[in-house]
């Protein structure tokens, strides 16, 4: 099919170019100037972003990190519980208080002793240790691990540091000296960093920093800070409600994240694994990978800010390394910013500028579109025109107008073509014509063999009412007895396929398929006798002949299609079914009867008319009889 499109397109298109070839290119300027000082000015704010965020980070490990350092030289913390357990128990509190970030502090001890008291204002751990009401804080202890006698319990104290309640718990399961913390702190003898890593006692994901006591080697003192604190801390949305920020360790594990759902999914990944994290956690964000390569890049070793395209956006990213007071070593702080929201206002003013230039696009669109539908719509005038043609709706109508010539004379050609399928249509089956006439129409109306339905009818002496009536009374009568005939045969789905002198044939299963053919074509000649008959008593009333029909009807193979000359051709059926239905409307006159069918029909049909067996006959120019049946109505009647 060749290329084509509307005339209002064509204008559309010519004067949209001439104003886009003058407009575009100032427009254009205009944004590439204002988007590169923008982005340069948000660079520096996200400079000066990133350092706020890296510190504010650095902050909430420091006052960990202090904490532990101060602790590591309290004395009462060097003796194992329960002894001094009061002044530890307030010592450990207190630091609590002090770094509202912690979720517990700690103490362990080489003979596996273990104190640690717990902040319980986040909800998951009170749900962890079943915390009672009113409870803010709890305090686990192991003591005499070596005795038979070991003290485990859990002990929860309120808000102004009194118990309200204590049980006892299962300790074989934990023992200090296992954990990473511990081990790490005993093996070097200096404050470590550890995590993220499971805890053992409240099962959340968490970073650690521990260190040994002052002259006591084995005595280790930790404290914790869950990984949601750590992702709240790590809010970008000052530089753009799109920029996101995140920690990365020194292995390139994705340990922290601004981005709520992703620390979500982080800590809850941790609590089902506390393994293999890299190879899935870092999956949460596309640009992990992307930072990870620039990072161990010698350029960015101190951190500074590049340029990447992802998924086909450009960001900007701000790496910084983190250590505090030489832990943490390795990790970097990453913020990621899309290049779109810092050319947000440069944007916005590209828009204003195509705004206006698409009021200028729209009037000119506007004004192509009238001068377009003046000429078009005659043209789709004409088109509908033809599609009615097309579906032998050729009634005729009046021609349709316009000022330009070419077009009153196209209308005046498919005036003329209408009327001269109007014409055809007469003459040859509708069905038959709106096959041929379609695109397809030489391969439909090509000779094929196929079941049908033939139904043949005659008038009974009719030579005789032709003689003793004039021909305009005749042709008249003959008018609107064809006319009622071909109705009602179109009405049951059968197809008028020639009219001999004063008879009709009809056929069902062609050209239109017709799976209950047979059915039809009885159910049809049960409504033209009993057309006929209405129409006589009318004829009887007003002086017409009668015309007592009878008819025939067979199914069979036949030969359905165009035959003739190459110039001239019929569509109609050939073969032994069309000859047997011919004769069996013949027999009516010896046996008196209106209606008969063959065996075939009887078989087909048999439990859905009734019908009176005439036995076999012999059918003029057939060498075998043909047993016949009258068709008397259908079943019930």
């Amino acid at each position: 099919m060749r290329w084509s499109k509307p005339l209002r397109v064509h204008l559309g298109v010519l004067v949209v170019a001439s104003l886009l070839c003058t407009s575009m290119p100032i427009i254009w300027m205009a944004f590439r100037q204002g988007s590169d000082a923008a982005v340069n000015a948000g660079m520096q704010q996200m400079r000066e972003m990133s350092l706020r965020l890296i510190e504010g980070y650095r902050n909430t490990l420091q006052g960990g990190t202090e904490a532990v350092a101060l602790a590591s030289t309290m004395p009462q913390l060097v003796s194992a519980p329960p002894q001094d357990i009061e002044a530890k128990q307030e010592f450990f509190l207190e630091v609590l208080r002090n770094v509202p970030e912690a979720t517990s502090i700690y103490t362990g001890y080489p003979d596996g002793s273990y104190l640690q008291v717990i902040n319980l204002a986040r909800e998951d751990v009170r749900q962890t240790l079943s915390a009672p009401g009113g409870a803010a804080s709890a305090i686990r202890m192991i003591a005499e691990r070596q005795t038979a006698d070991v003290i485990s319990t859990l002990r929860f104290l309120d808000s102004q540091a009194r118990p309200i309640g204590e049980r006892d718990i299962e300790y074989a399961s934990f023992d200090p000296r296992q954990r990473p913390w511990y081990q790490s702190v005993v093996q070097d003898g200096v404050p470590v960093s550890v995590g993220p890593y499971v805890t053992g006692t409240l099962n959340v994901p968490t970073l650690t920093i521990a260190a040994p006591m002052k002259g006591h080697r084995q005595v280790v003192v930790g404290i914790n800070i869950h990984l949601q604190t750590i992702g709240r801390l790590l809010d970008a949305q000052g530089i753009s409600p799109h920029a996101r920020a995140y920690i990365i360790d020194e292995g390139g594990n994705l340990v922290a994240h601004s981005d709520a759902q992703i620390m979500s999914r982080i800590i809850g990944l941790w609590a089902r694994t506390s393994g293999a994290f890299a190879a899935t956690a870092n999956a949460f964000d596309p640009s992990l990978e992307t930072v990870a390569r620039l990072r161990r890049d010698r350029a960015f070793a101190s951190g500074g800010a590049a340029r990447f395209d992802l998924d086909g956006a450009s960001y900007l990213v701000q790496m910084a390394p983190v250590s505090v007071s030489g832990l943490f070593q390795g990790s970097t702080a990453a913020i990621v910013v899309p290049l779109e929201d810092l050319v947000a206002e440069a944007n916005r003013l590209l828009v204003r500028n195509l705004l206006i230039a698409g009021i200028l696009l729209i009037a000119g669109v506007g004004a192509s579109v009238v001068l377009s539908r003046m000429v078009s719509r005659s043209l789709y005038r004409l088109a509908d025109e033809a599609h009615r043609i097309g579906d032998l709706d050729v009634g005729e109508k009046a021609l349709s107008h316009s000022w330009i010539t070419e077009i009153n004379t196209l209308a005046s050609a498919l005036s003329a073509s209408r009327h001269a399928i109007g014409q055809f249509a007469l003459y040859v089956p509708r069905e038959v014509v709106r096959r041929i006439v379609s695109p397809e129409g030489r391969a439909v109306v090509k000779a094929k063999r196929q079941d049908v339905t033939a139904l043949f009818t005659d008038i009974r002496d009719f030579t005789t009412i032709s003689e003793l009536n004039s021909p305009e009374e005749v042709v008249d009568t003959l008018s609107a007895y064809f006319e009622l005939l071909n109705t009602i045969a179109e009405r049951h789905g059968g197809t008028v396929v020639q009219y001999l002198g004063d008879s009709i044939f009809v056929m069902w299963n062609a050209p239109v398929p017709d799976a209950r053919h047979a059915e039809h074509g009885c159910r049809c000649a049960l409504a033209m006798k009993a057309a006929i008959d209405e129409l006589n008593e009318e004829n009887n009333r007003n002086g017409r002949p009668a015309l007592i029909t009878r008819f025939g009807l067979h199914t069979g193979p036949a030969v359905v299609g165009s035959f003739g000359a190459i110039s001239r051709q019929q569509y109609t059926a050939m073969g032994d079914t069309i000859n047997v239905a011919s004769r069996l409307e013949g027999l009516n006159k010896e046996f008196g009867t209106s209606i008969l069918v063959s065996a075939a029909v009887h078989d087909a049909v048999g439990d859905r008319f009734g019908f009176r067996p005439m036995g076999l006959v012999q059918v003029k120019g057939r060498a075998e009889k043909v047993d016949i049946w009258e068709l008397i109505g259908e079943s019930g009647c």
